[in-house]
């Protein structure tokens, strides 16, 4: 079973993230901000992150950079997940690193489809 890390500043939504990805068949590892996904990133064994761009301590932006930076995680997949739908936000994400971004509101099983999708790419399967 994949284990995916949530990021997010905003309880009720990583709740419902955490909710749906369970459901999908995925271990998840919830967090507040980036600089607790980075903790978790270096402590945990984690397959797959869905962050949120905008968060307090590290953003989503910056999480994504020191993963790629870093050479035991940078081929980590990594999908963004929030509410900045200008395209130059997700312009933005996808020159960061980013694997694919999604923005809020979402559909619970475009969700599902885009990491199961990046999982795949990553042989991670479920």
């Amino acid at each position: 079973m994949a284990t995916i890390l949530v990021a997010d500043d905003d309880e009720m939504f990583r709740e419902l993230v955490t909710e749906i990805l369970t459901q999908g068949g995925y271990s998840v590892v919830r967090v507040k901000d980036g600089a607790e996904g980075w903790e978790a990133l270096q402590k945990k064994k984690i397959d797959l992150a869905v962050l949120d761009l905008n968060m307090p301590n590290m953003d989503g932006l910056e999480l994504t950079r020191k993963v790629r930076d870093d050479a035991k995680l940078r081929d980590l997949p990594i999908l963004m997940l929030t509410v900045r739908a200008l395209v130059e936000d997700q312009v933005t994400g996808y020159e960061r690193g980013a694997d694919d971004y999604l923005t809020k509101p979402f559909d619970s099983k475009m969700l599902l489809a885009r990491v199961k999708v990046l999982a795949r790419r990553s042989s991670l399967g479920k």
